[in-house]
This record gives C-alpha cells, sequence and structure tokens, in this order.
C-alpha cells in the first residue's frame, strides 16, 4: 500500500506544481483573486493528504483525507472557471483535469478503504 500512497503523493505534488505554473501568467489584478485561492486549493490537497496520513486514529486519517477531495474539487472548478475566463488554455485545462481525474480517483479508493472503528 506504500506504493500506492507514494504515487498519489506524487501526483499531488505535480498537480500543485502544475497549477502554480499555469497561474504564473493570470493577471496581477487576481493576484488575490483566483490566483490565491486556486494555488491554495491545489496546496490543501497534498498538504491535508500528508497531515492525515501521519494521523494514527483513523477517524482523524479519513477526515484529513476527505478535506483533501474538498480541496481537490474546489481546485477542478477554479480550473475550469479559467479556462471559460480565457486564463488558460485548452491545452492546459487537459492536462490539469487528466490529473485530477487520477488523484481524485486514487483518493476516493483511499477514502473508501479506511476502516473506521
Amino acid at each position: 500500500m506504500n506504493d500506492y500512497h507514494n504515487k498519489l503523493k506524487q501526483l499531488m505534488d505535480e498537480y500543485a506544481h502544475y497549477i502554480y505554473k499555469i497561474t504564473k501568467k493570470f493577471p496581477k489584478e487576481e493576484i488575490y483573486g483566483i490566483t490565491s485561492q486556486l494555488r491554495r486549493s491545489s496546496l490543501s490537497i497534498i498538504l491535508n493528504y500528508i497531515e492525515g496520513f501521519a494521523r494514527k486514529r483513523s477517524a482523524v486519517k479519513k477526515n484529513f483525507w476527505e478535506t483533501s477531495y474538498g480541496s481537490l474539487q474546489e481546485s477542478k472548478y477554479l480550473v475550469h472557471f479559467s479556462l471559460i475566463e480565457n486564463l488558460i488554455t485548452k491545452k492546459e485545462y487537459q492536462k490539469a483535469s487528466k490529473l485530477s481525474k487520477e488523484i481524485g480517483a486514487m483518493l476516493w479508493k483511499a477514502i473508501e478503504a479506511i476502516k473506521i472503528k
């Protein structure tokens, strides 16, 4: 299972770095708006996952991982919003969507595997 979690963390890390890369070209007037929100939500995915992974109690771990999943959904919407507002290209949108879909499937599987005692 460690390989699974390492792969998931690697994908989350790649996603966060990719979001930072594509948001560098966002307009300066968006620095406190969508740029900041998208960056925070993308980092929240991996940060909550890592914090949950470090927790001993299953219920606490599940709570952090569900927060991570919620942040993923938030960032997915913001990426879509960025496409509609012409802040990113279709190609950038497709890459971010592919990564987020893979992360979402793996994270949901990990959440569902947690057994609460």
